[in-house]
């Protein structure tokens, strides 16, 4: 019984600093593979080299929307070499944030912009994306539509409600359900956990955020498993069992 970490910052500092304690750790739990995605042109190097897909251990290069503002043709450029660099690599994390009451509409302009500036990279390789959406699910429908996106991925710390949820997997995508399921007063991703079907969803960490004080890491993957199989009324290997053929529906690999 094993499980995909879908979603975990494996280079940041917090994290990076006892790597292989934290992959051993994992590991011992049933943690067997990661994605590990970028959020800007800064880390895209130390992302890039944690790339071991033989020790399942994948990657993802892209702009988050936090990190919108002062991007230019270049970076794309950039974004772009480095995807056809690594083959095998998505396109994340990327996605609108519109979660501050304080933004303008030229920054949501903006984040929009990068956005679909990176699914069309993303449609043109043929590569999967990691969507970061904060209050922005009809925004990021429209944008998806208006790339012209079709090659799936996954909305990643899914935190929105039932119908936002069909959406999103009417689009194509898998919904991450991951360190939220972890507060118990999170009760609007528990619903949308129970009514989504068996093929809608992947799980994650965010590691190491979403906790906190407490670095998150890969290994709490085990424990959010466990409430999504009781909610769902499910064995853990059979929650395992679904999610990992889930995971390998993106991967292009056997289930």
């Amino acid at each position: 019984m094993t499980f995909t970490d879908t979603h975990c910052h494996l280079a940041d500092p917090k994290i990076a600093d006892t790597l292989p304690a934290v992959l051993a750790e994992a590991q011992a739990v049933g943690v067997a593979r990661f994605i590990v995605p970028a959020t800007s042109p800064k880390d895209w190097q130390a992302v890039a080299q944690l790339e071991r897909p033989s020790e399942n251990i994948h990657i993802a290069l892209g702009i988050h929307p936090w990190f919108s503002d002062g991007i230019d043709e270049t970076a794309f450029q950039q974004l772009e070499t480095e995807l056809i660099q690594h083959p095998q690599a998505w396109v994340g994390e990327i996605g609108l944030d519109f979660y501050g009451k304080a933004q303008t509409q030229a920054q949501r302009d903006t984040q929009t912009d990068v956005f679909i500036r990176q699914l069309i990279l993303a449609q043109n390789l043929n590569r999967r994306v990691i969507i970061h959406n904060l209050k922005a699910t009809a925004a990021i429908a429209a944008a998806v539509k208006t790339a012209g996106f079709t090659r799936g991925g996954i909305v990643h710390a899914f935190s929105g409600s039932v119908e936002e949820a069909r959406i999103l997997v009417k689009l194509g995508f898998k919904i991450g359900i991951g360190s939220l399921l972890l507060n118990p007063n999170a009760k609007k991703v528990r619903v949308a956990l129970e009514a989504l079907n068996d093929t809608d969803f992947v799980l994650e960490t965010d590691s190491p955020f979403m906790l906190g004080h407490e670095t998150n890491t890969p290994a709490n993957i085990r424990r959010i498993a466990e409430i999504a199989a009781e909610l769902r009324g499910i064995s853990l290997a059979q929650l395992a069992e679904i999610t990992e053929q889930n995971v390998n529906s993106l991967l292009h690999t056997s289930p």
